[in-house]
């Protein structure tokens, strides 16, 4: 059966994936996705590539079926692509990469889509606002905020992204990766806006601008059936 390259998942939820489902997934639904209404599917054509392609699923209930809401649409991952997320590195095929901090690869995986985030103010629920010199996500594995995005101010002069000074932050949503601090697994996955559709990023997800910020307001952000 073909198995997916990179995955993400949430209530919406992001699956990314090389093109192919392994047996170890497709035997059993994983706990972000089984509840889940909305899925957005990021895939692959290997786990080398930083060339992916965006689709859209929803459904009613978590005891209906999936259907797709939209036809595939371009994306990137990673510079380096793809490489196997934790908690997901027991289903790898033999030496396909497993990610860790610094490696410019996209956790692949089901994971939940978290906060959005971006310049403007908004009143959307949980929503960040980025400002410059304060809002960090921090990439330093010794501090104990590793993988979250917080205040400059709380974190001291650990490594950190000063998230206000990219423009690809003006508009993106943050991916509940749960990475693992001691093993150093990977922080601040994001969904963001592309630098060129043929460029691939740090390790987030990136998309066209306007992509971003439907997926950011709209009510049906999508998902993937395990069935």
């Amino acid at each position: 059966m073909p198995k997916p390259m990179g995955l993400i998942v949430a209530a919406t939820a992001i699956l990314v994936s090389p093109g192919f489902v392994s047996p170890a997934l497709a035997a059993t639904c994983p706990a972000p996705l089984a509840q889940a209404k909305r899925l957005l599917l990021v895939a692959t054509q290997s786990m080398d590539t930083a060339l992916a392609t965006l689709q859209l699923f929803a459904r009613r209930s978590a005891d209906l079926p999936w259907k797709r809401v939209n036809a595939a649409e371009p994306a990137v991952v990673g510079k380096a692509g793809l490489g196997w997320g934790y908690p997901f590195i027991d289903v790898k095929d033999g030496e396909e990469p497993e990610k860790v901090e610094g490696d410019n690869r996209t956790p692949a995986g089901f994971f939940r889509i978290g906060a959005s985030f971006g310049f403007a103010p908004s009143r959307r629920p949980g929503y960040i606002e980025l400002k410059a010199g304060e809002t960090v996500c921090v990439e330093d594995p010794s501090s104990p905020l590793y993988n979250t995005i917080t205040k400059r101010s709380d974190i001291g002069t650990v490594e950190a992204d000063d998230m206000r000074s990219s423009p690809f932050y003006r508009s993106g949503l943050f991916v509940d990766y749960p990475s693992d601090r001691a093993t150093q697994r990977g922080s601040c996955i994001l969904i963001h806006i592309w630098s060129a559709p043929d460029r691939g990023t740090a390790g987030c997800v990136g998309l066209p601008e306007a992509r971003v910020e439907a997926l950011r307001t709209s009510p049906a952000r999508s998902s993937r059936s395990c069935r």
